[in-house]
């Protein structure tokens, strides 16, 4: 029977075409999108909704509105997050990946060290249990396993940052989707603080995560670019009203 160029009924080139489309819609990429999409997801009980990364100081201050909720997202991911969690996240990402578990306990406390205040000490290093102790069961990689036994034994912080860059390279999640990924799970728990503490609106907060897109983007390759000394934050403000929210009277989140 006669058929047209690009016929599928042989199994002609349009075929070939949408098998290999298949093929890459299946592959290893999408596997890494699905831990990075399940590891973000708010209903991961890593502890992030207990957290509202200093914003509930910044409320309580009155030094924070729905038009200037932006500014200060822009000015923690590029001074705070940014250069201190997301950085640690890159450089011990790449040490797992290396077999360097010493290398991944440095960046660790080293990490741990700059969290000026006990507030953020405590939280990053309760979120970062958390998500050792779950990825450890549903994950099931030695590394995990390993890096949780030795937060388990108090040998090392154990904060959230250096804990998602073990998983991320343990599951094979490439260093710059995890940065990003985890750079999005920030500003989705701090839009979400921001809704609970009436600072925004449900339609805000997604015009609030979209524009922090292009910051995402910058300091995702910053910290590809930085090394262990230059990890730290130097956002003092935020430093400032979570040392005051530690001492406030009534607290909705545990920073």
């Amino acid at each position: 029977m006669y058929q047209e160029e690009g016929d599928t009924m042989d199994g002609g080139p349009a075929a070939g075409a949408e098998a290999a489309a298949r093929a890459a819609a299946t592959g290893p990429g999408l596997a890494h999108l699905l831990v990075s999409l399940q590891l973000t997801d708010s209903a991961f009980p890593s502890g992030f909704y207990t957290l509202s990364h200093s914003l509930e100081g910044f409320a309580h201050a009155r030094a924070v509105d729905s038009a200037t909720l932006p500014l200060l997202l822009e000015s923690m991911i590029l001074h705070g997050v940014g250069p201190a969690d997301a950085t640690a996240l890159a450089l011990a990402h790449r040490a797992c990946r290396a077999g360097d578990p010493g290398a991944v306990a440095a960046v660790d406390e080293h990490l741990f060290a700059t969290k000026l205040g006990q507030e953020m000490r405590r939280a990053a290093t309760r979120t970062g249990r958390q998500l050792l102790d779950l990825a450890s069961e549903v994950f099931d990689r030695p590394e995990i396993d390993d890096y949780h036994a030795r937060v388990e034994r108090r040998e090392v912080p154990g904060t959230q940052a250096v804990a998602a860059g073990v998983v991320y390279a343990a599951t094979g999640v490439p260093v710059r989707q995890a940065v990003a990924s985890d750079l999005f799970a920030f500003c989705a728990s701090f839009a979400g603080a921001a809704l609970r503490l009436r600072l925004t609106d449900h339609r805000k907060a997604q015009s609030l995560l979209h524009g922090a897109a292009p910051v995402i983007e910058e300091a995702v390759e910053a910290a590809l670019r930085r090394e262990l000394p230059d990890v730290g934050a130097t956002l003092f403000a935020s430093d400032i009203m979570s040392g005051r929210h530690e001492r406030a009277e009534a607290r909705l989140f545990a920073s």
